[in-house]
């Protein structure tokens, strides 16, 4: 597409709206909410089905595919409603302030598994499992959405998404470092429906403040008829070469970022020799994240987020070829840990922002705008590659012959955790790279952006 014949305008009314600190802040600590309950159950819930409450690890991975595969559909038609919402309140942000409360308690009965027969805990396990996904999918798509609603500068998106970026790291942190030292205290089950419990207060105070907080700014540059039939918000989304990539992004890096933190206790438990590791794990895992907090905002502007992303993608390859180096050494693993860490700084600080860049393009493109959609579309790369993250690892420990709570597993079990902790990682890793190589919309966002701005000027005119 050529871009618009240029008017006559002065350049100030070009320019987007940004929000101000205080409200990217208020953004950021409700995205603390929402990636609690996501690490919270990506980390430790396959662990808490297979040795806490003794689902066999056949059954979970099998629970975990279906389910996700169920949620991301549901991420669909979740974009489609956000996209007719109107409110007083826009049409993202109600979602966030109607969701707090039932996301919590849903949070609390996942990880109250009662003592039931087996079949009985397989029933409860589904049900309490599906439940909490379908309503993390009315919270998170919303809250995604809401990015993109808040200004469409791509300096301001990027701060916005670096704001959630340090809640994300600050929630996953707390998570994988406090919930099993907590659970193992406190013991049992209980412990485990504790630490759920104090999850769910966090998740209902911060869903609140990031609602009172925050502001919807954009709007389409079509102002006669923003209503997109669900068949034509589709077949835009499909054609979008942009979203396709970032959205197959979604679904490896979500894959790796499952095995990493998932089989991470399974690897301290059985390979390490100490389960007290994983905390250790964890926390080191984060490193390259909490030192890109301080530099990648004045890196920004002159490399753009797509640049950056793919060069810490690039680095963090190299994490298992250290880790490989002696498989059992914890320094060596810990220090491979470290270089893989780099690989998820695009996931913390640069995706959500670059995933609201495809909307604009989409409606550069073929004057179709669909925040919700493109993120619900998007977060059904994650929640595919999340399941499948968690499949592999119930299948793969279920192939080894692996017994919750055993003390020894077998000699294939054994291998099948260095799979998960090492070799798929890496295979992950690359592909990772090359996909974030091939998103190349950076470039030409500058002059998408302008285009749209002087359509929405013509309409006002009108």
């Amino acid at each position: 597409m050529l871009p618009e014949k240029q008017l006559q305008i002065p350049a100030k009314a070009l320019e987007v709206e940004k929000p101000g600190h205080k409200e990217m802040l208020s953004y950021g600590f409700g995205f603390f909410g929402v990636i609690l309950v996501w690490t919270l159950v990506g980390t430790f819930l396959t662990f808490y089905y297979t040795d806490v409450a003794g689902i066999s690890a056949g059954v979970v991975g099998t629970l975990m595919l279906v389910a996700r595969l169920f949620d991301g559909v549901t991420d669909i038609g979740m974009g489609a409603l956000v996209d007719r919402t109107k409110t007083r309140h826009g049409k993202a942000r109600p979602w966030v302030m109607w969701m707090g409360i039932p996301l919590g308690v849903s949070t609390i009965l996942l990880f109250s598994v009662p003592d039931l027969s087996s079949s009985g805990k397989i029933v409860y396990a589904y049900t309490t499992y599906i439940l909490l996904i379908l309503v993390y999918t009315m919270i998170s798509i919303p809250y995604k959405t809401l990015l993109g609603l808040m200004t469409q500068d791509p300096n301001g998106r990027s701060m916005l998404n670096i704001y959630t970026g340090i809640f994300t790291m600050l929630s996953t942190l707390i998570i994988t470092t406090l919930a099993q030292p907590v659970a193992s205290a406190i013991g049992g089950k209980m412990g485990w429906s504790v630490v759920a419990g104090i999850s769910a207060l966090a998740i209902i105070i911060a869903s609140f403040i990031a609602f009172a907080s925050t502001k919807e700014r954009v709007t389409s540059a079509v102002r006669v008829n923003n209503y997109v039939p669900l068949k034509t918000g589709l077949t835009s989304l499909i054609s979008n070469k942009y979203w396709l990539i970032i959205t197959l992004y979604c679904v490896i890096a979500y894959t790796l970022n499952a095995l990493l933190s998932g089989a991470g206790l399974y690897y301290a438990t059985y390979i390490l020799g100490n389960t007290g590791y994983f905390s250790l794990i964890g926390l080191v895992l984060f490193f390259p994240t909490m030192v890109g907090f301080f530099i990648m905002p004045k890196l920004l502007g002159k490399f753009g987020k797509r640049n950056l992303a793919l060069a810490v993608s690039i680095i963090g390859i190299f994490g298992s070829l250290v880790k490989l180096i002696d498989p059992a050494s914890l320094p060596l693993f810990l220090t491979g840990t470290i270089v893989q860490g780099f690989g998820l700084i695009p996931i913390i600080m640069f995706l959500y922002a670059m995933i609201n860049d495809t909307a604009e393009y989409g409606e550069w493109k073929f004057g179709v705008r669909t925040e919700g959609l493109v993120n619900s579309a998007a977060s059904f790369g994650m929640k595919v590659g999340a399941g499948l993250g968690g499949a592999l690892i119930g299948w793969l420990l279920m192939f080894g012959g692996y017994v919750g709570g055993a003390e020894q597993q077998t000699e294939l079990a054994t291998t099948m955790i260095l799979a998960l902790g090492i070799y798929l990682p890496l295979l992950l890793s690359i592909l990772q790279t090359v996909l974030m190589w091939m998103y190349k919309l950076d470039k030409h966002y500058p002059q998408i952006l302008a285009d749209l701005q002087l359509r929405r000027l013509k309409a006002d005119k009108k």
